[in-house]
């Protein structure tokens, strides 16, 4: 049997219509439009407002899109991973619920937290179902509700995050495309710097929790900061390094949307022009798992058969990790 690789073959995607932009956030809590731009990069952030609706129904219509755009049946799809760490439930999954909104019924599926790493750990787990031989079509959808775990009266983080969903599809190929390296860490060292301390078995709700607003995200900006870079730069040179790669040999890097600060220090780092970054963040905030195949879905009509592509994230855990990735195709 010839070595199968794992292409990215179509992407789907979704964000909210609803959308929060600084000058409304200057309305919450003390700060200004020039404080949070000059500081994160972020302008506005799409917000999920539909009653009852969690990180699945984003989820959903990104699937939803991504089998109409591919021309895929529901019914061949092997399996189905979920990244978020925004789940609508402790269970079932999230990945069962979109599994069944877009009648995926002849799949496993599951979900997987890692944080703002969640595409990209999603991203191997997959690729390393299909090389196996054994599965033909895995879907990776990322879907974050960051705005359900923001607390609103935080000057700090409240204007971080966004709320969007995205997804691919992965098949075997004999050629040379798809998911070439990967380099993935985590060192549960860095909990204390960035958490939500309540909502699990540990710290259960309770009134005092959800007065002292410990259901939402927990940054130590500094730390997380300075964590980020230098840990986004050791991985995205790892990966450059080991394959042998000239900056003119990249055609993209995508890096997670977390802060302009982070996404300038690492492509000055790296010695790359900012200009062969993929950069939203300004339109959607952090959309923690999901910014990644965000920032995928919006450039797709860029993107060319052959294009190198080096995707790079940070999270909570602390988790953080690069891809090198040959792009499958070019969009008709």
């Amino acid at each position: 049997m010839r070595n199968l690789n794992a292409a990215i073959t179509g992407i789907g995607g979704y964000v909210p219509e609803s959308i929060l932009t600084n000058e409304d956030i200057t309305k919450l809590v003390d700060t200004t439009d020039e404080w949070i731009t000059s500081r994160t990069g972020i302008k506005e952030r799409r917000i999920l407002k539909e009653k009852h609706a969690g990180s699945s129904y984003m989820g959903t219509k990104a699937v939803e899109e991504l089998l109409k755009k591919t021309h895929v049946d529901p019914s061949e799809i092997d399996a189905l991973i979920c990244s978020t760490t925004t789940g609508d439930y402790i269970l079932p999954s999230t990945a069962s619920i979109i599994a069944e909104n877009c009648g995926i019924k002849n799949s496993f599926a599951y979900d997987l937290s890692a944080a703002c790493s969640g595409f990209l750990f999603g991203l191997v787990n997959g690729a390393t179902f299909v090389e196996s031989g054994r599965y033909k079509k895995v879907i990776v959808v990322s879907t974050e509700k960051m705005s359900g775990v923001t607390n609103y009266t935080d000057r700090t983080t409240c204007p971080l995050f966004g709320d969007g969903a995205a997804a691919v599809l992965l098949e075997p190929t004999t050629e040379n495309y798809g998911l070439i390296d990967s380099v993935l860490h985590t060192d549960g060292s860095g909990f204390p710097h960035l958490h939500i301390k309540a909502g699990g078995t540990a710290f259960p709700a309770t009134n005092e929790t959800i007065a002292k607003h410990q259901h939402a995200v927990y940054q130590e900006g500094q730390a997380v900061f300075k964590a980020a870079v230098s840990r986004l730069v050791e991985a995205s040179e790892e990966i450059r390094d080991r394959n042998n790669l000239k900056v003119e040999d990249i055609t993209w890097v995508v890096p997670h949307q977390a802060n302009m600060r982070i996404i300038d220090a690492v492509m000055r780092t790296m010695k790359m022009p900012i200009e062969q970054a993929m950069i939203n963040i300004e339109k959607y905030g952090n959309t923690s798992s999901a910014s990644i195949p965000i920032c995928l879905w919006e450039w797709e009509d860029k993107l060319k058969k052959g294009d190198l592509l080096v995707m790079s994230a940070f999270g909570a855990g602390f988790t953080w990790g690069s891809v090198l990735l040959k792009w499958a195709y070019t969009k008709e």
